[in-house]
């Protein structure tokens, strides 16, 4: 049997779920004399979580992170399903999906490291940016050109609304 193009798998996404360390961050850390862990997150990937929003998609972040700013940022951009600190993500998955009725081969997930590997094979499209570990990339029916945190989030989105007729009619719309 033929293996399917990612491609055919954009049509049937209705549900975007992503790693935030490396996939919407590109994985570095700055600790500050407080201890306090900054991140930076790519406004272009958030003006894409708002428009997938506003187009009607779903959006969940599980992240085994736990820096509450990351909440703030994720719901300022109107993401309410934010898990943090997961430890094992599959049962954020499956308390996700079954919460808001959603099946597993609707739902796309990007992520980049060994945490994601159990979570990623559970979906209908595994995804992840250009600089994911060789395990994820070998696991994967997507592989961005872009890397993590530089824009990964914004290609798949933007592709999955492009393929179902939903990405053009926002020009000018706010994406802080």
């Amino acid at each position: 049997m033929e293996e399917k193009s990612y491609k055919e798998y954009l049509e049937h996404i209705t549900t975007f779920i992503f790693d935030v360390d490396g996939v919407l961050t590109d994985g570095t850390v700055t600790i500050t004399t407080d201890g306090d862990m900054l991140r930076t997150m790519n406004t272009k990937d958030g003006y894409a979580l708002k428009t997938a929003i506003k187009q009607g998609f779903n959006i969940c972040i599980i992240s085994g992170g736990t820096n509450e700013g990351v909440r703030v940022r994720l719901n300022h951009l109107g993401v309410a399903d934010v898990y943090l600190g997961a430890d094992n993500k599959i049962e954020q998955l499956n308390d996700y999906l079954t919460k808001r009725q959603i099946k597993s081969e609707n739902t796309l997930f990007m992520g980049d490291d060994i945490p994601d590997f159990p979570v990623m094979k559970m979906v209908g499209l595994p995804c992840c940016p250009q600089d994911a570990v060789p395990e994820i990339k070998g696991i994967s029916k997507y592989i961005s050109h872009k890397k993590g945190g530089k824009g990964a989030v914004r290609d798949v989105i933007e592709q999955v609304l492009k393929v179902q007729g939903k990405w053009s009619g926002n020009y000018g719309a706010k994406y802080d």
